[in-house]
This record gives structure tokens, C-alpha cells and sequence, in this order.
């Protein structure tokens, strides 16, 4: 993809240059808001990632003229200020999602990915298959070797996420906002619970196990045969 990054902080730019490359995109840099409100009116781009406390001119003020112009390319904000306000305020001046520093770049990677497929619409995927680990959403049944398990409501949506974001990092806050939507305390241990509880299901007396707690980062589902 490519991809515009106005960040004021060179450190910070060039060390997401490198990785964005290093992950088969094709990014750009703004070191200021104007120079970033001008690539991004002309430059085609898939995704754009903007810091928010930029110099000459602040981030929210570039997307809510993007979003004025009518450039509709999806925008992850980036912000020392990740309060509930802070974020509404980003989603309200037309972000499309947000991510609070620090942050992981796998993390920030994945969102992005995400931006870049909803920016292009598919047709809706009606099965997810990881080995033979199989998610009918048509049917709302799931399958491993043939053999039905059944899930609870959360499990079903928390196994959905996971397979259709299988071989990627999927982190805590990730799942917050797309298993749970932010409805309870994240101090709590309720993703770990549930995380146990799906994975004695999937992986019990079956091999490979799938499910896979990736330490310091998050969860992941892959096919361990591959």
C-alpha cells in the first residue's frame, strides 16, 4: 500500500519508514501539517497515518480539511492523548481510527492493513478456513476435523476476529474494541478467561493447537502444521 506519515518526531518517522518498507509498503513523510494537507490532497495513497501535535498545522485540522475537500482516504491518528475524549475527538474530526503512544508496531500495522481493506470493498467473506479449523458465518457453525463445537455468543465473535485475522497479532486492545467494544473494566482478566475457554475447545484432542498466546503482544490463530 502506500502510505502518507506526517510525524513531526524524525526519530519516530524514520523508524516507521523503515519497518513500513520492511512490510512491503510504500510510504512517504510530511514533517508539518502543510506539507502533509498538500501530499495528501495529490498523492493517491491508501492510508494516511497523521500525528496529531504537528507544527504549522495540527493533525485534526488536516483531516477535517481532507474531509471538507472530500478526500475520503482512510486516516489512522496518532496521539500522546489517548483518554476516551481525545479519541472522540479524533473519530469526530474524521478520523478513522486512532491509536494512542506508545505503541506496538504490530499493532499500528495491523490497523492500517485493516484501513487499507475497508478502503477496498470485497465481497463478504462467508467462510474463514485455517487448516481444518473451519468458521461458517452463513450457517454460524464451527468445525475442526469435521466434528462441531459449539461456542457461546462471545466465543463465536472472539474465534470470528482471530480467523479473520489468522497468522497476524491480535492484541488485547484490538480485541477490546472489536470482541467487547470497550464494555467493561480492561483491568480485568475476561479476555484471558475467554481466551482459555476457546482454546480448550479448538485445540482439545486435536493437533496442531491453533491458538497461540504470543507473550508481550497478544494472540494469534495459525495453522501450527504450516
Amino acid at each position: 500500500m502506500r502510505v502518507l506519515l506526517i510525524e513531526d518526531d524524525m526519530e519516530a518517522a524514520q523508524f516507521l519508514i523503515k519497518a513500513l518498507r520492511e512490510s512491503g509498503h510504500a510510504p512517504d513523510h510530511a514533517a508539518d501539517g502543510e506539507d502533509g494537507l498538500a501530499l495528501a490532497r495529490d498523492g493517491g495513497y491508501d492510508v494516511l497515518i497523521v500525528d496529531r501535535m504537528l507544527p504549522k498545522l495540527d493533525g485534526l485540522s488536516v483531516v477535517r480539511a481532507l474531509r471538507t475537500e472530500g478526500v475520503r482516504t482512510p486516516v489512522l491518528i496518532l496521539s500522546a492523548l489517548g483518554e476516551v475524549d481525545d479519541r472522540v475527538k479524533g473519530l469526530r474530526a474524521g478520523g478513522d481510527d486512532y491509536l494512542a503512544k506508545p505503541y506496538a508496531y504490530s499493532e499500528l500495522l495491523a490497523r492500517i492493513e485493516a484501513l487499507g481493506r475497508r478502503a477496498r470493498p470485497e465481497e463478504q467473506e462467508t467462510r474463514y478456513v485455517v487448516g481444518d479449523l473451519v468458521l461458517d458465518r452463513l450457517a454460524h457453525r464451527v468445525t475442526r476435523g469435521g466434528q462441531p463445537i459449539p461456542l457461546q455468543p462471545r466465543e463465536y465473535r472472539l474465534l470470528e476476529y482471530l480467523m479473520k485475522n489468522a497468522g497476524q497479532v491480535v492484541t488485547r486492545t484490538m480485541l477490546l474494541e472489536h470482541v467487547w467494544d470497550y464494555h467493561f473494566d480492561p483491568q480485568t482478566n475476561v479476555i484471558d478467561v475467554h481466551v482459555s475457554r476457546l482454546r480448550t475447545k479448538i485445540d482439545k484432542g486435536f493437533d496442531p493447537p491453533m491458538l497461540q498466546t504470543v507473550r508481550g503482544a497478544g494472540y494469534m490463530i495459525r495453522d501450527g502444521a504450516a
